[in-house]
């Protein structure tokens, strides 16, 4: 399963680690996934949402 959000589609991100003396290493800010269960036309399906369109899907719930 590839780390990549079912509802907005974001992935991770990559860039550069850098130490205190400025030397660069590769490094990946991953997605924060979660495996919910969403109502998806009439039928109750786990898939993998990141915390923030989780969010604002609770939010237009309300």
């Amino acid at each position: 399963m590839s780390r990549v959000c079912a509802v907005s589609g974001k992935k991770a991100l990559s860039g550069n680690k850098r130490s205190h003396s400025l030397q660069a290493s590769r490094r990946k800010w991953n997605v924060n996934l979660q495996k919910v269960k969403v109502v998806v036309d009439g039928k109750p399906q786990r898939i993998r949402i990141s915390a923030r369109a989780l969010k604002t899907l609770k939010a237009q719930q309300a």
